[in-house]
C-alpha cells in the first residue's frame, strides 16, 4: 500500500499537465475550429477553399506525424519553442477541422430563413455569422464538440512521446520503475482518464437537454 501510495506525486504531475494540455488545446481549437467554420460558409471564394483544404490536410494527418513535425521540424526551421507549447500547437492544429466540421453541421441545421432576415436589416455577413448563425449552431452541435473534446483528452497522450510528461508518459514510467504494479498502476491510470471524460459526457447531456427545454 505504501508503494502505491508514493506513486500518487508522478500521477498527480502527468495528470495535471493532461488538463493543461486538454484546457490550452481545447479553447484555442475552439477559438480555430470557429474561424475554419465560418470560412467554410463565407461568399468569398478563396477563404472556402482555404478551410476546405485546411480540414482535409488537418483531419487526415495522423496525429503522430502532426506531432513529429511539430518536435522536430518546427525548431529545424526556427521555431524554438519549448515542447509543451509546441504539443499544445499540435494538438490546436489537429482538433480544429473537427471542430470546424461539428460547427459546420450545426450551421447547416440553421434555417436559411435567419440568414436572409439578418441580411434584410441591414447586417454584414460577419455580423450575420456571430450574431444569429453561431450561437444557434453551437446549441445544436453541443454533442458533438464536447465528443470532440473527450477525443482530444485521449490524444493528449500522444505527447508523451514527445518529450512533455502527461499521464500516460507518467505511466510508463511507473510501470517501468515498478514492475510489480503494473495492473493497479494501468487501472489507476484508466481511472484518471475516466475522471475527465464522464463528467464531460455528464455535461453534454446536461447542456443538451436545457437547450431543448430553450427551444
Amino acid at each position: 500500500m505504501d508503494q502505491y501510495l508514493s506513486l500518487w506525486p508522478t500521477y498527480w504531475e502527468g495528470f495535471r499537465m493532461t488538463l493543461l494540455l486538454l484546457a490550452v488545446s481545447g479553447v484555442l481549437a475552439l477559438v480555430l475550429g470557429t474561424l475554419i467554420a465560418a470560412m467554410r460558409i463565407s461568399p468569398v471564394a478563396s477563404l472556402r477553399v482555404f478551410g476546405a483544404v485546411w480540414v482535409e490536410i488537418a483531419r487526415n494527418t495522423p496525429l503522430t506525424l502532426v506531432f513529429f513535425f511539430c518536435a522536430f521540424v518546427l525548431p529545424f526551421l526556427g521555431l524554438r519553442w519549448a515542447f509543451i507549447p509546441l504539443a499544445v500547437l499540435a494538438l490546436t492544429y489537429y482538433t480544429s477541422p473537427f471542430v470546424a466540421e461539428a460547427l459546420r453541421s450545426g450551421i447547416n441545421g440553421v434555417p436559411v430563413g435567419q440568414a436572409e432576415a439578418a441580411r434584410s436589416i441591414g447586417l454584414g455577413f460577419g455580423q450575420t455569422v456571430s450574431l444569429v448563425v453561431l450561437p444557434q449552431a453551437f446549441r445544436m452541435t453541443i454533442p458533438p464538440l464536447i465528443n470532440v473534446f473527450i477525443a482530444l483528452t485521449k490524444n493528449t497522450s500522444v505527447a508523451g512521446g514527445f518529450f512533455v510528461v502527461e499521464l500516460f508518459a507518467a505511466t510508463r514510467a511507473l510501470t517501468n520503475d515498478n514492475g510489480n504494479m503494473v495492473i493497479p498502476i494501468l487501472v489507476t491510470t484508466a481511472a484518471l482518464y475516466l475522471v475527465i471524460t464522464v463528467p464531460l459526457g455528464l455535461l453534454a447531456g446536461q447542456l443538451e437537454r436545457r437547450v431543448v427545454v430553450q427551444r
